[in-house]
């Protein structure tokens, strides 16, 4: 179970760690190769046994109720991402010399001889826009491609599958690249690098030394943020193949090597012929949408790729003007008596809070939910010139109200305790109270979602239908 492909599973004792998105595809993958395989989960709820039924009725072995024990024989151990490194059951695997491997990497060792290449893409944020960008364009240049990964289409599947692609958009997540060891990506790019999951990767040096594993042994352009140092210096870090370029993005004029904005346009100073006096139009900023700075960003990195992979430039304009955002993403839902209601429930940490509003001038914001161990105070000093008001949701509000009371004390503050379905038109009652005919009431929460709400999907239907209703 060395780092060569492995050709023969016939036999092989592997342990799949957790069901769920990755982890049912990947036991379906392994017994179907031959492998004899052991699934262990931690939860055991009515979920969990309709998966082990489906698994079990194809002879897989499953275990619910115990995700730390390694069980016997096991040669090799295909994780879930999200299992943090600490579990016991990789301590065990550890002792006895056992290799643990998340589903990307397994992805990556059964691709076919002359598989598809990969364009990966990670950061804390735009890392799902950029990828479907990324997908549009190379569609828009007649290339067989999919937007796979961390967006929810399992790599196994694509890589397994009937279907033949030339060239793969890959999202992947910190926990996938912790996993993913031996991965090569034909070119990559980290998009930002912020303080998340920090709980999960024990610090910010972890975190972002799985986000540069995304560079290991890339073989044409490793792309960065120029106005991210942390990402250039994960580019400086890497050990690429010979003649791998780093390639910047900018939401200025670019210097040789990059892509940015001059004048409305998005140009390449990269991959043009003589690249010291000459570049290359692509779009105009308004075939970006919404045209908001970060997304503007997230366009020049997909552009990148793209044209890494030798992309013409018709093909980028064309697949921006063709790409339409998934809901929850700085989505305008509607203007009621001249103020604008904007959803960006998908913003749920201060980095992507902040880009979002930085988007507007005169903003009333509402906020709060799970902080996942953030903090705010860098958000609110960077936002204060811009809040007409805020109102607070969710388990951690206090938070944010702190930060606001220590960094911008004019600004009204409603603090809303109840945590009932009609909490969100409540706050969006309230935000109308606040704002004035130019502002924009946002929905930008700088937290996660589920001490209220099931997901971030459904907290940005509650404040959809809570917008609809005061239009009503």
């Amino acid at each position: 179970m060395g780092s060569g492909q492995v050709t023969d599973w016939q036999g092989k004792h592997v342990t799949v760690a957790g069901l769920g998105v990755s982890g049912v595809p990947a036991a379906k993958a392994l017994h179907g190769l031959g492998a004899k395989v052991t699934v262990v989960n931690d939860g055991d709820d009515a979920r969990a046994r309709e998966q082990a039924a489906e698994l079990e009725a194809l002879g897989v072995t499953v275990r619910l109720g115990d995700g730390d024990t390694l069980p016997d024989s096991t040669e090799l151990i295909v994780t879930a991402p999200g299992w943090k490194p600490d579990k016991p059951l990789f301590a065990a695997a550890d002792a006895a010399g056992v290799p643990v491997w998340g589903d990307v990497e397994l992805a990556w060792r059964l691709r076919k001889p002359g598989a598809a290449d990969w364009l990966a893409v990670t950061g804390t944020n735009g890392k799902t826009t950029t990828v479907q960008m990324l997908a549009s364009i190379l569609e828009a240049a007649g290339l067989r491609t999919a937007a796979v990964g961390n967006i929810g289409v399992s790599l196994l599947d694509a890589v397994l599958g009937d279907e033949e692609y030339d060239v793969l958009a890959v999202e992947l997540s910190s926990y996938q690249l912790h996993w993913a060891p031996s991965l090569r990506a034909h070119s990559a790019a980290v998009l930002n690098l912020a303080p998340d999951h920090l709980d999960w990767h024990g610090s910010m040096e972890a975190y972002a030394k799985d986000k540069g594993r995304i560079y290991e042994g890339n073989r044409v352009a490793c792309v960065y943020n120029t106005a991210d140092k942390a990402t250039e210096d994960l580019v400086r870090e890497a050990d690429v193949e010979e003649g791998c370029r780093a390639i910047g993005f900018t939401l200025g004029t670019p210097g040789p090597s990059q892509l940015g904005v001059v004048e409305g346009l998005l140009v390449d100073r990269a991959f043009v012929e003589n690249r010291q006096t000459n570049a290359q139009e692509l779009a105009e900023v308004a075939d970006v949408k919404p045209a908001a700075p970060h997304n503007v960003a997230n366009a020049l990195a997909a552009a990148a790729l793209a044209r890494a992979y030798g992309v013409p430039a018709n093909a980028v304009r064309d697949g921006l003007r063709n790409f339409t955002p998934d809901a929850h993403r700085i989505a305008h839902v509607a203007d009621v008596d001249g103020v604008a209601y904007v959803d960006d429930s998908k913003a749920t940490n201060t980095h992507a809070t902040q880009a979002s509003l930085a988007a507007y001038d005169s903003v009333v914001w509402i906020a709060g939910g799970l902080a996942k161990g953030a903090t705010f105070d860098e958000l609110v000093a960077g936002a204060a010139g811009r809040l007409r008001g805020a109102v607070l949701i969710g388990r951690d509000r206090a938070l944010i109200r702190e930060a606001l009371a220590r960094h911008a004390p004019e600004v009204p503050v409603v603090d809303l305790e109840r945590t009932d379905t009609g909490a969100m038109l409540q706050a969006v009652q309230e935000a109308r109270r606040l704002a004035r005919p130019g502002d924009t009431v946002l929905l930008a929460p700088a937290c996660a979602s589920m001490d209220m709400f099931a997901n971030y999907n459904k907290r940005g239907d509650a404040f959809a239908q809570a917008v609809r209703e005061l239009g009503a």
